[in-house]
């Protein structure tokens, strides 16, 4: 009886024991919604950490939102670290990029200059600009921590203000004015749509920073060259596979493709926020998110490529880097077109995008061939085709990168890094240094790998202990409008130069974050599925694809100086040391 006693109380200990072995053993399962290069990188470093992985695409290609560009300027390893550590993992070559590249040119009614002929042939609209730079500068320069830019109320009160209203008070001479709204709109939006506190972040974000590192090399074939080389690693990938729900309960998530359900213990979403506007969530999304949502500018763009047989503009220097127009061309750039040829990358942008809106492809394309016909007569004979890219009605961008207007960081500066549950964001417009380039889709999409590891290992996650949101903004704004704004901001604005008030919000005091969503009542199961077999291929988006953003980096529009930046604070999520910036790359910042 004894003997028998002691048996049984072995085999239970060691069924106990094997339960929690398993139990421990038992892998980590993710969803990653998104295949834009947020969402390959999220997956890819999940799976890297012994995750089971599955990537859902709504398009048939993966990629995220691509240029028509056949190559992409990009920078070295001090700009730009981690897309240059991707590099170097996946062994993908560049070259280096020639001197011509980097430094800009200007189309000025039918006649070209670059920067030099610009001082000694228009010496007043040179000098304009370069008012503008140095004010630009100092405003930049006025910003402590990129990462918390509204830490003060009197900065806090820039993000009231348009970036127009702001050049206005400049009294630039009309050329000048037209150039650099040009150049605006073509890194973010149109001037007046575009908050003057984002304007001067991210210039504070690029400032001191060497051109020749924002442009030192080219990546033939562009982003899509790495997205493919992300998805030769991945093991499930399914496309044309729109989320159309996701639940989430204690237990773990629920995510709906139509009336297939997919479950996991995690879930990233890399979508733009348009796209995620279309995903029904459960339990919902809290009244701050939804209208971050709706809310939330992004920038206008249309790109289109024209091809030529043969280059009609004077020199292979000529027409190279980023070129702009006072006459409503855009941005452009000249691509060597890969079977002979030339080729003129377009970038229409801001308002200018938005008026073409009612015109079709081939009538947008024969607008900009009458401005550029203007400048070189033999360019219509020459002209043999086009491609065109409208990122502006793409239904699930609604534009093409995130480009905060004005009251918008007050309301929702960095509110998608912090995970809500089971769900972790990624995608270019959850990056606080770099939105709306290749850089900040990278790194956004090694944060969210990063939270979903920490919630997984029971760990607190809140990237947002320097961020001033919500109530305590809200509180800032109202202290901002009492106050006399001190020395450089007097002379810029107007008013006394008074000692600056104490500051409303302090850099350090965290924004009180939303209490947590209740888990909702358990949802009718749903079967789960196995995981679908990696499609072959895994299209990328089309092999010549280049940043969505341009060509021309993303830099600040500011020359940029010599001077040291400011220290910026490293990010919650364990990003390398602030970035130095992204050039051009710009693409499926998804």
């Amino acid at each position: 009886m004894s003997a028998g006693w002691l048996r049984a109380c072995a085999l239970v200990m060691i069924g106990l024991f094997s339960a929690g072995a398993l139990a421990a053993a038992k892998q980590p399962t993710a969803i990653v919604v998104g295949g834009g290069l947020a969402g390959l990188t999220a997956a890819y470093e999940l799976q890297s950490k012994g995750w089971q992985v599955t990537l859902l695409e709504a398009k048939p290609s993966m990629g995220g939102r691509s240029g028509l560009a056949t190559s992409e300027w990009i920078g070295n390893s001090k700009a730009q670290p981690i897309l240059n550590k991707y590099l170097d993992t996946f062994k993908l070559s560049t070259l280096p990029a020639p001197e011509f590249v980097r430094t800009p040119g200007y189309l000025i009614d039918g006649e070209y200059f670059s920067a030099a002929d610009l001082a000694t042939k228009q010496p007043a609209t040179a000098e304009a600009i370069k008012r503008y730079e140095k004010t630009l500068d100092d405003l930049a320069r006025s910003i402590n921590d990129p990462e918390n830019p509204a830490g003060n109320s009197t900065l806090f009160a820039l993000d009231q203000m348009n970036v127009a209203t702001w050049l206005d008070k400049l009294q630039l001479p009309a050329t000048a004015r037209q150039l650099i709204n040009q150049q605006i709109r073509t890194r973010y939006d149109e001037p007046s749509r575009l908050s003057l506190l984002y304007f001067a972040q991210q210039n504070r974000v690029y400032r001191g920073v060497n051109d020749r590192d924002l442009r030192a090399a080219r990546l033939p074939g562009g982003s899509p060259v790495l997205a493919q080389a992300f998805v030769k690693q991945l093991k499930t990938i399914k496309t044309s596979s729109p989320v159309t729900a996701i639940s989430q309960d204690k237990d773990g998530v629920t995510v709906k493709v139509g009336s297939v359900g997919y479950q996991a213990d995690y879930v990233v979403l890399a979508v733009p926020l348009r796209a995620l506007a279309k995903i029904q969530m459960t339990p919902g999304l809290d009244n701050l998110h939804l209208a971050a949502i709706k809310g939330t500018n992004y920038g206008w763009r249309d790109q289109l490529m024209l091809k030529f047989k043969t280059p009609v503009w004077e020199s292979r220097a000529r027409m190279s880097g980023e070129i702009y127009s006072n006459t409503g061309l855009g941005m452009l750039w000249i691509e060597p077109a890969l079977k002979g040829g030339a080729n003129v990358v377009i970038n229409l942008s801001g308002d200018n995008a938005r008026l073409l809106q009612a015109f079709g492809d081939k009538q947008m394309v024969d607008q900009v061939l009458i401005r550029l016909h203007a400048f070189y007569p033999q360019a219509r004979g020459a002209f043999t085709g086009y491609e065109v890219r409208r990122y502006s009605t793409d239904a699930g961008t609604g534009g093409s990168y995130l480009a905060f207007g004005p009251g918008q960081i007050s309301k929702y500066w960095r509110l998608w890094e912090r995970p809500m549950q089971r769900i972790a964001f990624a995608g270019e417009h959850t990056d606080a240094l770099y939105p709306g380039t290749l850089e900040g889709a990278l790194r956004s999409g090694q944060r969210a790998a990063n939270q979903v590891q920490d919630l997984a290992a029971g760990k607190t996650v809140d990237p947002l202990k320097a961020a001033a949101v919500g109530a305590a903004a809200a509180t800032a704004g109202a202290v901002a409008a009492k106050e006399s704004k001190p020395g450089f901001f007097s002379r810029l604005f107007g008013g006394a130069d008074k000692p600056a008030a104490q500051p409303a919000v302090k850099a350090v005091e965290a924004a009180p974050a939303p209490a947590p969503v209740a888990a909702p009542a358990p949802v009718a199961p749903v079967a789960p599925v196995a995981p679908v077999a990696k499609e072959e291929p895994a299209k990328v988006a089309p092999a010549k694809a280049a940043p969505a953003k341009a060509t021309p980096s993303k830099k600040p529009v500011a020359k940029k100086t010599a001077a040291k930046p400011a220290p910026v604070k490293k990010t919650a999520a364990k990003a390398e040391p602030a970035k130095k910036k992204t050039t051009n790359t710009q693409v499926s910042a998804q």
